[in-house]
């Protein structure tokens, strides 16, 4: 390759089809689009739902861990667990040992509704004809993925 055909390759604009960015957004879009109708019979966004799954593998949980395990800010989770509570899912109180911290407890309606959603998952897979060695396999590429842009925005914060 020329020189002049070098410098005119590298200053291109790239192409949204060639963007790995572009590739996880629209594959999160359709992931969430694809359990929707399952959701919304439970009555639960996606997000809400993320929320159950912590809270069903273990609660009370704090506003704090809900955020890192969820990567979100407590802006962003407080305005949702309000929500949440609101609907009876879920009820927040202050920790008696640090009344800084607001507790996540799931309630008998938030608990009830874990044996409804057990399949929401494998349904899912079934419908975009995903084996669960394939599901897990792509899983940890993009974590692996999430580990990476993490220590590289640590290393240069």
């Amino acid at each position: 390759m020329t020189q002049t055909a070098r410098s005119a390759a590298s200053s291109a604009v790239p192409k949204l089809d060639a963007q790995l960015c572009f590739a996880l957004y629209t594959a999160s879009h359709r992931m969430t689009r694809a359990y929707r109708p399952m959701l919304d019979a439970l009555g639960l966004t996606y997000v809400q739902y993320l929320v159950m799954l912590i809270l069903w593998e273990g609660a009370p949980q704090s506003v704090g861990t809900l955020g890192e395990a969820l990567y979100l800010d407590s802006g962003t989770l407080t305005p949702l667990l309000k929500r949440m509570e609101k609907n009876g899912l879920v009820s927040r109180r202050r920790d008696v040992d640090d009344e800084r911290r607001v507790m996540i407890e799931l309630t008998e309606h938030g608990d009830r509704l874990r044996t409804r959603a057990r399949d929401v998952s494998d349904d899912v897979m079934c419908r975009i004809d995903t084996s669960p060695q394939q599901a897990e396999t792509l899983r940890r590429e993009i974590m692996a993925l999430v580990q990476r842009i993490d220590a590289y925005d640590a290393a240069n914060g």
